[in-house]
Parts: structure tokens; C-alpha cells; sequence
């Protein structure tokens, strides 16, 4: 029995650092940093780099500044642990009185994620989205328990804001913030309106027993989960998942729809993992204002 033991802890600390990287992948930032895309909008190539600490300065190939139909706000706030949060409140010139609350992945940082939230701002969403702890300009090191913290922390910053207005506030996740979503949307459904889920898992120790069956479900600990929390989420939700999600498989994204209560939307979509801002941004936004006028 003792040899059996020690065999599956040696074969769990194989796989421990491919678990760890599965949750959590931070990308830091360090103020020389800069990424030249393509903008749809521009029709251009542009070059985003930061002025002062973490000021970001979007400019064309001829060193202008890039003219968008949003504002890009820089945020920074203390968290509880006085640690400082970094995040960007997109406004768009035409805003239509929705706000999302944006929850990115478990990889990259801000510039990395935001082409996946601008769509929303674009189409007159204004767009709050935040970098946890160790990821981009934002301090700490990345844990679970502590992202949990930094997307409530961020949700009560977003309420504070006296000059912040909506008539709708969204909290749209993806893939691991698709998971954290359903937790801070939980622990706070009296404050915001509705939920949307892309890509996300079920659980940590469902995630991690797709890559290590067994193993990861004895020793992974599932510090909070989002099939747990889901249903006692009472207001409008969608999960959309892609057939194509070659990293975080359908079957977590079906079942967060049977856990979730009416009212609620199944949007199955196709592309890669959390590409539906991309590629559905139109119809996406079409069923988030169906949710919410499901409330009437």
C-alpha cells in the first residue's frame, strides 16, 4: 500500500506543474512592452505601448494616435491586501447604457484579452475589465483564492464609481474568469442584472481530471466551483461554448446550462476556445439584450 502511495505521489508531481498552468498562466508587464495588430476598425496597423507606469497609448504606423469609437480609461485601485489592481474601462462614444463587467482567461493580461472584450465597446457596450494579481501591471502573485478576491474587489470599485452610469450591469467570463464569473455573480446577484459564460469549466477538479484522470480529482482541491455556485444564481444567464473548444471540452459549457435556472440561454458556437466576441460578437449581443429583458 505505502509503495502504491508514494507511486501516485510521483505521478501527481509530474503533472502538478501542467495543473497549475492549466489554471493560472500569468503574463506580467513591465512598461517597455509593445504589440503591433491590426485593427478592423483602422484598417490599419497599430502599436500599443504604455507612457508612465502603465498608461496605454495606442498609435498608427505614422506615430499618430489611433482614433477608436471608445475611450480607454486606465484604472488603478488598492485591493484588500493592498496590493494594486490594474484594469481599463473602455467607454464608447455611443454608449447604449449596458455595462459588462469582463473576467479574461488564465493566460496574458489586458493588451493580450482585449481584442477579445473591444467588439463589446464597439457596438456602444461600456467594457470594465481588470488584470488579477500577477497578471499585467497588477501586484501579488496569482493564486485562486486571491483572483476570487481581485474579480470582487474590482465588481465594488466598478459600483463605487459615482461617475459610472448604466441601466444594465453584465458580468460576461471566459474560460477560467468564465468559471470565477459564476462565483462573483453568486456572491453578488443582487447588484448586477445578469451572466454570461463562455468557454468556462465546470469545476477545477472536472477541468484537471480531463488532462489527469484520477489523480487530479484526489488531489486537486476544489477551493470554490462554479457548478456549485450556478445554481443558486438567481437571475438571466447564457453559456455559449464552441464545438471546436479543443481546451476546455463542450461537455463543461452543457453542463453549466443544465445546472443554471431559468431564465437561461444555451449558445453553442464553433471557432476556437473563447473566440466568440470575434467571430458572434453581433448575435452575442443580441441574446445578452434578451436575457436582460427577460427580467421585465
Amino acid at each position: 500500500m505505502n509503495k502504491i502511495i508514494i507511486l501516485l505521489l510521483v505521478a501527481f508531481s509530474v503533472t502538478s506543474c501542467a495543473l497549475n498552468k492549466l489554471f493560472l498562466n500569468p503574463r506580467p508587464l513591465t512598461v517597455d512592452f509593445q504589440r503591433n495588430f491590426y485593427s478592423p476598425e483602422t484598417k490599419d496597423t497599430l502599436s500599443l505601448a504604455f507612457k508612465d507606469v502603465n498608461t496605454p497609448v495606442i498609435t498608427t504606423k505614422t506615430g499618430e494616435l489611433a482614433k477608436f469609437s471608445y475611450e480607454i480609461e486606465n484604472v488603478n485601485f488598492k485591493s484588500s491586501r493592498d496590493r494594486m489592481i490594474n484594469g481599463w474601462l473602455v467607454k464608447p462614444k455611443n454608449y447604449n447604457g449596458t455595462t459588462i463587467y469582463f473576467l479574461h482567461g488564465n493566460s496574458g493580461n489586458i493588451p493580450y484579452n482585449f481584442p477579445l472584450a473591444e467588439p463589446f465597446a464597439k457596438r456602444g457596450y461600456q467594457v470594465f475589465l481588470i488584470d488579477y494579481s500577477g497578471f499585467g501591471f497588477s501586484e501579488g502573485k496569482a493564486k485562486r483564492k486571491d483572483i476570487l478576491k481581485d474579480a470582487n474587489e474590482g465588481l465594488d470599485y466598478l459600483l463605487n464609481r459615482k461617475d459610472i452610469t448604466y441601466d444594465k450591469l453584465v458580468i460576461y467570463g471566459q474560460s477560467l474568469g468564465g468559471h470565477l464569473s459564476c462565483i462573483v455573480a453568486n456572491q453578488n446577484q443582487d447588484k448586477i442584472d445578469g451572466l454570461v459564460v463562455e468557454g468556462a469549466f465546470s469545476s477545477h477538479k472536472d477541468i484537471a481530471a480531463d488532462q489527469v484522470p484520477v489523480l487530479a480529482r484526489i488531489f486537486v482541491r476544489e477551493i470554490y466551483s462554479a457548478e456549485k455556485n450556478l445554481p443558486k444564481f438567481k437571475k438571466p444567464v447564457m453559456i455559449i461554448h464552441s464545438t471546436e473548444d479543443t481546451r476546455i471540452d463542450i461537455k463543461h459549457g452543457k453542463r453549466l446550462f443544465e445546472v443554471a435556472n431559468e431564465p437561461k440561454i444555451y449558445y453553442q458556437i464553433d471557432k476556437k476556445h473563447v473566440r466568440g466576441p470575434l467571430y458572434y460578437a453581433d448575435s452575442i449581443c443580441f441574446k445578452i439584450d434578451q436575457i436582460l429583458n427577460s427580467q421585465k
